[in-house]
């Protein structure tokens, strides 16, 4: 799906695999163009949990996003949404038995003004392709990542050190950065990160539109026959970015002026 906005043009789209080798799908993702919203959550805690804490972190996330004003920065307005998923999410888990314990990973970035704003919890990944080149954005919040920041040795566990929906308050990444014309994000969960190397993961979004590459990514695991869930977003930015929609405040000064002259 392509969005058009005042500042810049891009496409992006979504899509989630139950994979080769699971029966349940504990992943999901949304994308929201007119919003410039898009979100990938991988559930923990086993099927019904999981399955549970993803979708309601995405869509917790992408509703409370919405339904903020415009006028609050757009930084703000995202770390709300996120933080608010995580609300629902944690209540939810005290509350009904079967779910106790349920969390989540999410990875959500906005599009605006030309520039990228997401939030991070996790080890679903954020990586942009610029220029050819693909570079991961976030950092995985893992025992085993945090063991190579700090240069441990020995066998380090995968299990998350970070997920939304297990304290009340949830401790976000979170940052921003201009865009340039022809850059690609992709989000994903670990199914896909795990079963294709970043090389690959570049190679196959290069000159693909969102939902071909979206569909390339997913596929391409499949045929390797992943063990996990797949999520796969892309976002392609097709339009020119003007360099004033970087300045802060530009899409609100701009409606000022707007309304002045009406």
């Amino acid at each position: 799906m392509t969005a058009l906005l005042p500042e810049c043009a891009f496409e992006m789209a979504a899509v989630s695999d139950v994979g080769t080798m699971r029966e349940h799908n504990e992943d999901f993702c949304a994308c929201a163009p007119e919003a410039g919203l898009v979100a990938v959550a991988d559930g923990v805690s086993g099927a019904l949990g999981g399955e549970t804490a993803s979708r309601m972190a995405v869509e917790a996330t992408v509703r409370t996003f919405r339904e903020q004003p415009g006028t609050v920065e757009t930084a703000r307005r995202l770390a709300r949404a996120a933080q608010q998923a995580n609300i629902e999410v944690h209540e939810l888990a005290l509350f009904v038995p079967e779910l106790r314990g349920m969390s989540t990973t999410l990875t959500a970035a906005v599009i605006e003004g030309g520039r990228l704003y997401a939030v991070h919890i996790g080890d679903s990944r954020l990586y942009l392709l610029r220029q050819g080149v693909l570079s991961q954005l976030t950092k995985d919040h893992t025992a085993a990542a945090e063991h190579v920041r700090l240069g441990v040795t020995g066998d380090p566990s995968c299990v998350l050190t970070r997920s939304l929906g297990r304290e009340l308050i949830c401790a976000l990444d979170r940052f921003s950065m201009p865009l340039l014309q022809g850059d690609t994000l992709v989000l994903c969960s670990d199914g896909l990160h795990r079963v294709l190397t970043e090389p690959e993961i570049g190679e196959t979004v290069s000159g693909a539109d969102a939902a071909g590459a979206c569909k390339a990514l997913i596929g391409t695991a499949n045929r390797r026959g992943t063990a996990d869930n797949l999520t796969a977003a892309v976002v392609r930015m097709t339009g020119a970015i003007p360099p004033d929609s970087r300045v802060p405040g530009f899409r609100a000064k701009l409606r000022q002026l707007v309304g002045m002259r009406g």
